[in-house]
């Protein structure tokens, strides 16, 4: 249940804070629900949306699994669960970034990180 109000505080969030995000040739448009990488447009799931604006928005820090699971996927304990989902995720969507995906950093023991340029 706390993850639906979660789920629903949200997308009820005022259209202020969906302002289009940039890390070098990555842009984050929230509003139109579109990502491009040095002007060409890359499709991308809604969890690997959720998860790279995630992993922007910290700007540069280090978000751990189980930081990831809670704000992309909802999970109030994240630290409970034994999942490759954030893996599995984080490596399609270094796939489909091409050579921008290898921003995406991996800390073994620690989580993920953004790197800036």
């Amino acid at each position: 249940m706390i993850a639906r109000i979660r789920a629903v505080l949200r997308r009820a969030r005022p259209a202020a804070e969906a302002r289009v995000l940039r890390a070098g040739a990555v842009t984050i448009d929230p509003m139109r629900h579109q990502v491009d990488v040095a002007g060409t447009a890359v499709e991308l799931t809604p969890k690997e949306f959720d998860l790279l604006r995630a992993l922007v928005e910290a700007a540069g820090r280090v978000l751990s699994r189980e930081q990831l699971l809670e704000r992309v996927w909802g999970y109030t304990r994240g630290g409970d669960i034994e999942s490759r989902t954030v893996d599995v995720h984080v490596r399609r969507l270094r796939a489909k970034l091409g050579d921008t995906g290898r921003r995406i950093a991996t800390l073994k023991g620690v989580g993920y990180r953004f790197e800036d340029d």
